[in-house]
C-alpha cells in the first residue's frame, strides 16, 4: 500500500501539520434506573453509552417499531399505498390492551393504521396491518424475523406484531436502536409521524405516550412500550445542531421514569459529543496513478459522505492516513475500491473507510499496456 499522511481540518480541507488542543474531558456517563439502555449516534451508528444493551428482554410495544418498519419498507417498494383500504378482521377488532378502536368488518386506510400503530400504540391496528401484508399475524412474525436478521438484530425474535406478552418474544436495547436507526435513515419521508402528539380516530382522541415530545422540542420520535414483564420502555430520537442521537431505555418503573432516564442520556450525549462530516460524497482526495489505461490518473474519493462521532472539544485538526493500492491497473470502474483512509492517531482510530474510483478508466491499447509494464518493471527494481 502507498501511504500518504494528510491532516483533516474541521473546515474539511487538507492542511499541513497537526495541531491539537487540550484533550477532551468527558465525565462518566449517567447510570440509569433501568434494566438495559443504549445511546447511539443515528448517523454513524457509534455507541456512546450502553448498559446490558445486548440482553434479550421483553420489548413490549417497542415491537411495533418493527411492524411500522415493514409497512414503510413495503411502501418504499411500491407494494403498498397509504391509501390502501384494509379489511378489519374479528381478531384485530378483539385485541386487548392499547387500541385505536377500529371496528370489525370495516375498511380502514393504511395511513390511519400507521398513525394508530405509531401514535396510539394500537394492538388492533398492528394486527390489521400484519394481516393485510402477510395474510396472518404468524406469517407476518416470520417476516419480522427475516427483517431482523437483515438489520443485524442478533438478540431478537418476534412471534407477534404487537409486543403482547408471549413466550420466545424478545429483543434488546441494541437491536431496537438498530431498528430505530434504519427507520430514520431509510424512510425519512414517513418519519414525521413519530413526532405527532395525538391522533383522533372514530371520534376518540389519544395522545402520543412519548412524554419527551412535550418536554424537549428537539425530540421527534419514536415509541413507548409497557407490560408487567417488560416494565416501562422508550425508544427516542432527537436532533440538535446536525447531530442526531437515539436512546433506548428498557425496564424502568414508570411512565415518568422512562422519560426522565431517556432525557439524561440525550443531554449527556449532546453535551459531550457531536457528529462531524469529514468528507463529502464525490469529494476528490487523490489523483492516483493508473497503469495500462487510456489515461494516466484516476480521481479517488468517497461513494458516500464520511461522518464521524467525536468529542465536542476535539482538537482543531485530525490526522488521517490515505493508503492507496500500490499498483492500480486499468480497466477501472466507478466505485472500484482503490485504497482506504484511516482517520485518527495510533491507539485512537476514529474510523476506516474505503476510497473508490470516482471515474472509469478504460484499458489502453496493446503498446500502452506493454510500455507501462516495462516502466513498472524498472521502477520495482529500484
Amino acid at each position: 500500500m502507498k501511504k500518504l499522511l494528510v491532516t483533516l481540518s474541521l473546515v474539511f480541507c487538507f492542511v499541513s501539520g497537526s495541531v491539537f488542543a487540550a484533550p477532551s474531558l468527558i465525565p462518566t456517563p449517567p447510570q440509569l434506573s433501568a434494566s438495559s439502555y443504549i445511546l447511539m449516534d443515528a448517523y454513524t451508528g457509534d455507541i456512546l453509552v450502553e448498559h446490558n444493551a445486548d440482553q434479550a428482554l421483553p420489548p413490549a410495544s417497542l415491537t411495533k417499531l418493527m411492524t411500522a418498519y415493514i409497512i414503510e419498507y413495503e411502501l418504499a417498494r411500491g407494494n403498498l399505498s397509504l391509501d390502501d383500504k384494509v379489511n378489519i378482521s374479528e381478531k384485530a377488532w378483539r385485541m386487548e390492551g392499547s387500541r385505536m378502536f377500529i371496528r370489525e368488518g370495516t375498511q380502514v386506510k393504511l395511513e390511519d393504521l400507521m398513525r394508530g400503530i405509531i401514535i396510539q400504540s394500537g394492538n388492533d391496528a398492528s394486527v390489521a396491518a400484519a394481516e393485510h401484508i402477510a395474510g396472518s399475524e404468524s406469517a407476518f412474525a416470520d417476516l419480522m424475523n427475516q427483517h431482523a436478521q437483515l438489520l443485524g438484530m442478533t438478540n431478537s425474535h418476534f412471534v407477534n406484531a404487537t409486543g403482547f406478552p408471549a413466550e420466545d418474544h424478545y429483543s434488546s436495547a441494541h437491536d431496537i436502536a438498530k431498528l430505530a436507526r434504519a427507520t430514520i435513515l431509510q424512510f425519512p419521508e414517513n418519519y414525521s409521524m413519530y413526532a405527532e402528539k395525538e391522533f383522533t380516530y372514530n371520534n376518540i382522541r389519544q395522545p402520543n405516550r412519548n412524554k419527551l415530545l412535550w418536554r424537549d422540542k428537539t425530540v421527534d420520535g419514536m415509541k413507548t412500550g409497557h407490560t408487567e414483564a417488560a416494565g416501562f420502555c422508550l425508544a427516542a430520537s432527537a436532533v440538535r445542531n446536525g447531530t442526531r442521537l437515539i436512546t433506548v431505555v428498557m425496564g424502568t418503573k414508570s411512565d415518568t421514569a422512562r422519560a426522565i432516564e431517556s432525557q439524561k442520556l440525550l443531554d449527556y450525549g449532546f453535551r459531550y459529543y457531536e457528529t462531524r462530516k469529514l468528507y463529502s460524497r464525490g469529494q476528490v482526495v487523490n489523483n492516483a496513478r493508473v497503469w495500462g489505461g487510456t489515461q494516466a490518473n484516476v480521481k479517488v474519493g468517497f461513494a458516500e459522505d464520511v461522518l464521524v462521532t467525536m468529542p465536542r472539544q476535539q482538537g482543531e485538526s485530525i490526522p488521517a492516513t490515505l493508503d492507496m493500492h500500490k499498483e492500480i491497473m486499468a480497466p477501472i470502474a466507478v466505485g472500484d475500491v482503490l485504497g482506504k483512509i484511516v482517520v485518527g492517531s495510533e491507539g485512537n482510530i476514529l474510523l476506516e473507510r474505503s476510497v473508490v474510483a470516482l471515474e472509469a478508466v478504460e484499458e489502453g491499447g496493446f503498446f500502452k499496456r506493454m510500455f507501462d509494464k516495462i516502466k513498472l518493471f524498472f521502477m520495482n527494481l529500484f
